[in-house]
C-alpha cells in the first residue's frame, strides 16, 4: 500500500429537497453577495430548481446572474467569457446547476475568474493552482462524480485537458436523486457507464496489499453492474436513482484510491476522442474500457482473473486463465449493451484517420507515457484504438 494524504472537504446535501439549503449554504461563502448560476438546456427551469434557487437567493438577499449556454466537453471560450463577465460584476460564488459538464464549467471559471491571464494555462501547466472562487452544485445527473471531485476537464476545441486541486472541490453539493428521474434512457446509460469507469479506472492497479480498497472497489462495481440494469430498465424508480447518484460520488471522491495508484489511461485516451469528434463521454469510455481491458489484460493477465472471479464469481476450476478473461471482458461488453450503449469505434462512425495524431497528442509526442497499470506509448494507444473498433 502507498502513502497516502486524504482530504476532502464538500459538504453533500443528499435527498429529496435538499435544495431548499441552497440559500442558507450560499450565504455563508458570498460575502459580496453576488452569485452567478451556471446551467445547460432547460432543466433548470422544467425540474422546478430555478423556482427553488430563485426563491432562495431573494430570501437571502442575494444577486444572482444566470447563463445556461453550458454545453458537453466544456468549452474554453465560455469560460474565459464567464470569468471576464465575473471580474466585471464582482461575483463572488458559482453555483453550478447540472451534472458533470455544467460543475466541471463552474470550477474552471472559478480559477479564470481570480486570474488575468487565459484559464487554458492552469490546464497547460504554465500556471499553478493557488485560488479558486468558491463553487457550489446542484446535481442533476449520476455520473461524473464531480459534486465531490477536485478535478474539472475542458475543451479547447482542439483537445481535452484536466486540472486536479483539492482548491476547487465544492463547498457543497446538493444531489437529489428526484432530479435523475426525468433523464432519458440514453443519458441515464451513459451516466451509469461513466461512473463504472471511474471504479474501474481505479480498480486496475499493480500497488500490492490494498485489500481494503479492493473490496470496496469490488462491491461498488457490484452495486452498478446490478442497479445499473435494474435503473436502465425502470427510469422512474427513485430508491435505484439513489443508488446510483451515491455511488457516482463514491466512485469519484478519491476515496476509493487510497493507498493505491489509479490507471487513468483509458481517460486520457477518450479525451481525445471527445476532443477530436465530439464524443459523449461515457460512451466513449465504454468504447475505450473495452479496448483497453483487451490490450492491457495480455500483460497483466493476474489483474483481470482477480476481476473476473471476485466482481462476476467466474469459476477457475471450470475455465482456463484466457477464458475467465475473456469471459470476464464479455461481460463487461455485456453490461455496457444491456445499458444501451454502442461499443465500437465503427458504431460510432469513427475511422483510423486519425489514430496516430491523437496518440501523438495523448503522449505530447511520445515523450511520455500514458496510464500506470501498463504506461502506453504511442503505438500502445494506437494499437488499443484498432482494438475498439
Amino acid at each position: 500500500m502507498l502513502n497516502f494524504n486524504y482530504y476532502n472537504p464538500a459538504n453533500i446535501y443528499f435527498g429529496k429537497k435538499e435544495e431548499e439549503h441552497v440559500g442558507e449554504l450560499i450565504s455563508k461563502w458570498s460575502k459580496n453577495k453576488k452569485v452567478l448560476i451556471l446551467f445547460s438546456g432547460d432543466y433548470y427551469e422544467k425540474l422546478g430548481i430555478a423556482d427553488t434557487v430563485r426563491e432562495q437567493l431573494k430570501k437571502y438577499k442575494i444577486q444572482y446572474f444566470e447563463n445556461g449556454n453550458v454545453v458537453p466537453n466544456p468549452a474554453l471560450s465560455l469560460i474565459n467569457e464567464l470569468s471576464s463577465f465575473v471580474k466585471e460584476q464582482e461575483i463572488d460564488f458559482i453555483l453550478a446547476v447540472g451534472g458533470g459538464s455544467v460543475i466541471d464549467t463552474a470550477k474552471a471559471t472559478a480559477l479564470g475568474s481570480l486570474y488575468d491571464g487565459d484559464t487554458w494555462d492552469f490546464f497547460t501547466g504554465e500556471k499553478e493552482v493557488t485560488g479558486a472562487l468558491p463553487v457550489g452544485a446542484i446535481s442533476t445527473v449520476a455520473s461524473s462524480g464531480s459534486e465531490m471531485s477536485p478535478a474539472t476537464i475542458i475543451s479547447n476545441n482542439e483537445y481535452k485537458l484536466g486540472v486536479e486541486s483539492e482548491i476547487i472541490i465544492p463547498k457543497f453539493s446538493i444531489v437529489n436523486p428526484e432530479f435523475t428521474l426525468n433523464l432519458p434512457k440514453y443519458y441515464t446509460g451513459v451516466g451509469t457507464a461513466d461512473i463504472l469507469s471511474h471504479l474501474l479506472e481505479r480498480y486496475f492497479s499493480k500497488i500490492l496489499h490494498t485489500d481494503v480498497t479492493d473490496y470496496l472497489l469490488e462491491g461498488a462495481i457490484k452495486s452498478t453492474l446490478i442497479n445499473g440494469i435494474k435503473l436502465i430498465n425502470d427510469l422512474k424508480n427513485y430508491d435505484l436513482r439513489a443508488e446510483m447518484s451515491l455511488t457516482a460520488i463514491i466512485a469519484h471522491n478519491n476515496s476509493l484510491e487510497l493507498g493505491r495508484e489509479p490507471d487513468w489511461g483509458s481517460h486520457r485516451i477518450e479525451h481525445e476522442l471527445s476532443g477530436q469528434y465530439g464524443v459523449v463521454h461515457g460512451e466513449g469510455m465504454v468504447v475505450v474500457t473495452l479496448a483497453w481491458m483487451r490490450y492491457v489484460s495480455t500483460f497483466y493477465p493476474d489483474q483481470f482473473v482477480k476481476y473476473g472471479i471476485r466482481v462476476f464469481g467466474i469459476d477457475p476450476i471450470i475455465y482456463s486463465e484466457e477464458e475467465m478473461i475473456d469471459l470476464a471482458i464479455r461481460k463487461t461488453k455485456d453490461f455496457f449493451v444491456g445499458l444501451g450503449m454502442k461499443t465500437s469505434l465503427t458504431e460510432l462512425g469513427i475511422d483510423e484517420t486519425h489514430f496516430e495524431m491523437m496518440a501523438e497528442r495523448a503522449t505530447k509526442g511520445d515523450t511520455q507515457t500514458v496510464g500506470h497499470l501498463k504506461p502506453l506509448n504511442s503505438s500502445d494507444i494506437v494499437e488499443i484504438l484498432k482494438l475498439a473498433l
